[in-house]
């Protein structure tokens, strides 16, 4: 989480991108020297018997507790064909963006100025996924201390279950390896982002007390339907173990989405367990997210089609390679078909989230087994919603907007793109592309899905819980 910027990109780097060796902005930024922020008031008592009493009834029954109730199953979870009661799972990146606005963002120092806490990392993307009606589960550790309590309290608001990642429940300590992460958020008066965290300033990962996955991460990572890792996982936890998860999830049947982010780069160059841990989880995954520039950063290809391709034939349990291209759109890519979709014209507001939502109606689309361009447009839609707010956190994609977007169905069409796209590709895959035109229109390579014609499809699916929601408490 190096300090870095959106609009316009960059290219990420591993270390910060001020001054190095000037702690300065770090000490600045630290919760404990910063006075602008509440001092640390820890529930200890309160979380640590909570977690002590998850812990027996993993240690009687094989079963995990949360926020949302128990979820079933027995203690066979090692063994395939166990009960998934869980759609989702994510693993690590679990932090709390404190979101400061300031006149400029900054090398060296940072001016006072307003002050916001949201859920950040995979929080965003567990919070989106529940909008859409899945049941969602964070494996992670969170510190018990005010900044804990306030990632916990916002995931059982959204009905998302905490599963924490240490078995002993003792296990607690002063020291700042076992405090919740935070990742400041900078935002210039012109909605641009500077990043930063305390793991920009160590070369080893946050939790590295953390070498083992604990019995209540075992049990739900077997009782879950989709397992989601990115790269920023690597930056808190160490490689054997989120190995270890892998192993776990292909053990028990449980389907795993990768997204390596801009840590792939630095990964594919890093140490050798974390060169072992991503080529392990690049081939292993069932679905993997990339944008497009981190898809050439792997593979060295610059055509997005032809980059996933690649990336799906080398890939043993690949089913989908998902190719992120912002504004203009996403591509799906399987063994034998290609699927394109434009994006939504949508007046952009935020970026920070978008990539989350995303990636969560991608586990919709993939669960509830959707043709790859209805997925797509419904992820397309998500993440556009998403951009259309102030931040991530409970500021992620409601579905009221998500089914305005799809119904308005303004798509970002450029003809000339895919057509160059799709072209360079040199694939001999028929191609289907989401498009405007109000008829099914065919080319030699080319399949237009009208637009309508999918919309009519999505609609259905979420309305009727729309509605629900609306006449809930």
């Amino acid at each position: 989480m190096a300090l870095r910027t959106l609009n316009p990109p960059i290219s990420w780097s591993p270390h910060p991108s001020f001054v190095p060796g000037d702690r300065s902005l770090l000490r600045i930024l630290h919760p404990w020297h910063d006075p602008w922020l509440p001092p640390l008031a820890g529930a200890r008592i309160r979380r640590g018997a909570r977690a002590a009493a998850a812990a027996a009834a993993v240690a009687r029954n094989g079963r995990f507790h949360g926020g949302g109730g128990e979820v079933g199953g027995g203690g066979e979870g090692a063994r395939r064909g166990v009960k998934k009661d869980v759609d989702l799972a994510t693993l690590g990146n679990l932090c709390v963006d404190i979101v400061l606005s300031v006149p400029s963002l900054p090398r060296r120092r940072l001016r006072r100025g307003g002050r916001i806490w949201r859920a950040g990392g995979n929080c965003n993307l567990a919070i989106a996924a529940a909008r859409l009606g899945l049941h969602c589960v964070t494996l992670g550790h969170v510190g018990e201390e005010i900044y804990g309590n306030f990632l916990l309290d916002v995931l059982r608001d959204e009905s998302i279950q905490f599963v924490g990642m240490n078995d002993d429940a003792e296990a607690t300590s002063s020291s700042s390896s076992y405090e919740t992460l935070l990742c400041w958020v900078l935002v210039d008066p012109f909605q641009r982002h500077g990043f930063c965290s305390v793991t920009d300033f160590s070369e080893e990962p946050a939790f590295n007390w953390l070498n083992k996955l604990s019995s209540q991460v075992k049990v739900a990572i077997q009782q879950s339907k989709i397992i989601f890792c990115n790269g920023y996982a690597f930056d808190e936890l160490c490689p054997d173990v989120l190995v270890s998860a892998l192993e776990c999830a292909i053990d028990s049947g449980t389907a795993v989405f990768f997204d390596p982010g801009p840590r792939g780069k630095t990964l594919l160059h890093g140490t050798s367990g974390e060169q072992r841990a991503l080529d392990l989880f690049l081939r292993f995954s069932d679905v993997l997210l990339l944008t497009a520039e981190e898809a050439e950063s792997l593979t060295g290809i610059t055509n997005p089609i032809r980059a996933g391709q690649e990336l799906a034939r080398k890939g043993a349990r690949s089913q989908w390679v998902i190719i992120k291209m912002g504004s203009k759109g996403s591509v799906l890519i399987t063994k034998s078909s290609i699927s394109c979709a434009p994006a939504f014209k949508v007046n952009i507001v935020d970026t920070v989230g978008c990539g989350d939502s995303f990636t969560a109606a991608i586990a919709f689309g993939f669960l509830k087994g959707m043709p790859a361009v209805n997925t797509l447009a419904l992820a397309n839609a998500v993440g556009a919603a998403t951009a259309m707010g102030c931040g991530a956190g409970r500021n992620v994609a409601h579905l009221d907007k998500v089914l305005e977007l799809l119904k308005q169905s303004n798509l970002n069409e450029d003809d000339e793109l895919w057509s160059e796209i799709i072209t360079n590709s040199s694939s001999d895959s028929r191609v289907n592309l989401l498009s405007k035109s109000p008829i099914n229109g065919c080319s030699d390579q080319l399949l237009r899905v009208p637009t309508r014609s999918v919309v009519s499809e999505l609609l259905p699916m979420f309305e009727a819980a729309y509605e629900r929601s609306l006449t809930q408490p």
